[in-house]
C-alpha cells in the first residue's frame, strides 16, 4: 500500500477523505486550536476533524479563514452532539456548526454517540446530505448492533465509522463488519492517549529502533497499513509535523503481526453501550 501525505480513501459514495488528519479534541484554548490548526495545514494537512461537544468550532473557522488553500482542498468534519438528538435539532445543529466555522458546508457530519433518538437524527442527516450541505454523513463509537438497528429505517448506510482504535484495541469484530458493509474505519485516540505507558512499549520501541522511528510514528504507520483513517491530536507543531512523518518507511508483514499480538480486546475510553451515561449526557 503506497502512500503518501496527500493520500486520500474514497468513501462508498465517492467522496475523498485524507488518510490523515488534525483532531483537536477539547482543545478550548482559541490560540491553541488556531495556531494548531494553521500549523497542521501549513504543513500539508488538509484534513481536520472537530465537533460541537470539544467546544472549538469557532476557533477551527477562525483559524481556516487565515490560511491561504482553496476550501475545496480542504476536509472539515464536525459533530452532533447527543443533546442535540432528533429531527429538527439536528438540523438546527449543523447550521450552528456551519456559523461557528464560517462555512457554506461540511465534508463529514457523524453522531457523536449512539444516544437514545439516533435514528430520527440520521434521518435529518440524510436530509442534509440530499441537501448539499454536508458531502458525506457517518457515526462515531457505533457497535455492531446500532448499525444493525440503523440499517431498520436508514435510507443511507453510514460512510464512516469513528471509532477507539489503537493497538491495544483492535476492534476486529467491528472493523470486519465495517467492511463488508462498505463502511470505512477511522480511529480516535490511534495511540490511545499515551495510555497503558504505550509509547514506552518495548514491541513498538524494538520496532522503531529498526526504522529510525518514534513509537508514535510507528503506531499511527500501523494504522495507515490496516486501512483506517486517523486523526493524531497535538497543539505543538514540531509533533504534527512528527506524526505526518510516515511515508518514507513501510512496517513488515512480521512488524504487523507483532503489533496484532499486542490487541488486548478492551478499550480503553468511554462505553457505547452504557446507555445510562449517554442518557444523562442528552439531559445537560
Amino acid at each position: 500500500m503506497s502512500l503518501t501525505l496527500g493520500s486520500t480513501k474514497k468513501l462508498r459514495n465517492g467522496i475523498e477523505i485524507p488518510y490523515l488528519g488534525l483532531g483537536v479534541f477539547l482543545v478550548k484554548d482559541p490560540a491553541e486550536c488556531e495556531n494548531a490548526v494553521k500549523a497542521a495545514i501549513k504543513n500539508g494537512y488538509r484534513s481536520i476533524d472537530t465537533a460541537t461537544r470539544y467546544e472549538n468550532e469557532s476557533f477551527v473557522g477562525n483559524a481556516l479563514k487565515a490560511v491561504d488553500v482553496p476550501r475545496e482542498e480542504l476536509f472539515i468534519t464536525t459533530k452532533v452532539w447527543v443533546s442535540d438528538f432528533g429531527y429538527e435539532e439536528t438540523k438546527q445543529a449543523l447550521h450552528r456548526s456551519l456559523e461557528e466555522m464560517q462555512l457554506d458546508y461540511l465534508d463529514l457530519y457523524l453522531i457523536h454517540w449512539a444516544a437514545p433518538n439516533y435514528a430520527e437524527t440520521w434521518r435529518a442527516m440524510e436530509d442534509l446530505y440530499e441537501e448539499g450541505l454536508v458531502k458525506a454523513i457517518g457515526v462515531c463509537n457505533f457497535q455492531i448492533h446500532h448499525l444493525e438497528k440503523l440499517k431498520e429505517t436508514a435510507r443511507i448506510t453510514p460512510m464512516l465509522n469513528q471509532i477507539e482504535t489503537h493497538p491495544l484495541f483492535h476492534q476486529k469484530e467491528l472493523r470486519e463488519y465495517m467492511e463488508q458493509h462498505g463502511i470505512a474505519h477511522e480511529a480516535w485516540a490511534p495511540m490511545a492517549q499515551g495510555r497503558e505507558n504505550l509509547f514506552e512499549n518495548p514491541t513498538l520501541q524494538t520496532i522503531g529502533e529498526k526504522y529510525g522511528k518514534t513509537t508514535a510514528q510507528v503506531m499511527l504507520r500501523w494504522h495507515l497499513q490496516r486501512d483506517t483513517i486517523i486523526i493524531p491530536k497535538s497543539i505543538h507543531e514540531h509533533r504534527i509535523i512528527e506524526n505526518a512523518n510516515l511515508f518514507d518507511f513501510a512496517l513488515t508483514d512480521e512488524d504487523m503481526q507483532a503489533i496484532d499480538q499486542l490487541d488486548t480486546g478492551s478499550r480503553i475510553f468511554g462505553d457505547p453501550d452504557d446507555i445510562e451515561r449517554l442518557t444523562a449526557l442528552q439531559q445537560q
